[in-house]
């Protein structure tokens, strides 16, 4: 093969991984077409069923999205229509579709700690952004949560910029700062609400909650972004699907 690609894998995984460092590098933006299979074959001197099987990989991962008889495209967190709940599994108990609705109570700038540092692999006290929010399912508030963000990457983020977008805060990590939420992995626990999130939420203060620590990855497994947020589960459920 005329490009360097890694060993030790099957030649299709080999191919995934050179696509993907292209998704990385922004040879293809988000919403774009990327080149076909021929010509991803000609240019990496692989087979189209190589070729075919690398792309199965990034659609079953949601990076890229088939079209048929249009071609393949990168994937965008702006289009998706169930864009909010692509990471997001809280579900209503009775199974109805709600009306998620965002409401910013602070964008503040500070410095990470050393948690908040490890895991998104920064130095303590560089710099943050940090996003207070209520999430409502139709008119109850569900989630109350904080997203941390490298400052860096999110130079010129402000409260007025955040209120001013409409779709998801996804999309709008996307569209504005070229940061694409690939991934997330998250971890689950029981708390007790303490004055904050109960007000928040409008429980009392010791009412159980579900506590979900989200690390969300873009591409080449780099976090950035750490989320914690806090459910009230009187009419709500965590959701996932396995397999």
């Amino acid at each position: 093969m005329a490009h360097p690609s890694p060993s030790f894998q099957p030649l299709y995984l080999q191919i995934k991984m050179l696509v993907e460092k292209g998704l990385e590098e922004g040879d293809w933006q988000p919403g774009e077409p990327i080149p076909s299979e021929a010509e991803l074959a000609a240019r990496y001197e692989v087979s189209q069923g190589t070729v075919r099987k690398a792309i199965d990989v990034l659609a079953a991962a949601k990076l890229v999205v088939r079209r048929q008889g249009k071609g393949t495209f990168v994937a965008t967190h702006t289009e998706e229509k169930t864009a909010p709940f692509r990471f997001l599994h809280i579900r209503a108990d009775d199974g109805r579709d709600e009306t998620l609705v965002s409401h910013l109570l602070d964008v503040r700038r500070g410095k990470a700690g050393v948690e908040a540092a490890r895991l998104l692999a920064l130095k303590a006290g560089d710099a943050v952004i940090v996003l207070t929010r209520v999430l409502a399912f139709g008119e109850e508030p569900v989630i109350f949560e904080d997203l941390t963000l490298p400052g860096f990457l999110f130079r010129g983020l402000t409260r007025a910029r955040t209120e001013a977008h409409s779709g998801s805060i996804y999309g709008f990590f996307e569209t504005e700062f070229g940061v694409r939420m690939v991934k997330a992995k998250e971890r689950l626990r029981a708390v007790a609400a303490d004055a904050e999130s109960a007000r928040a939420l409008g429980v009392p203060a010791g009412h159980p909650l579900l506590a979900i620590e989200r690390v969300a990855y873009t591409y080449g497994e780099r976090p950035v972004e750490l989320r914690r947020g806090l459910v009230a589960t009187r009419r709500h459920h965590y959701y996932n699907e396995l397999g």
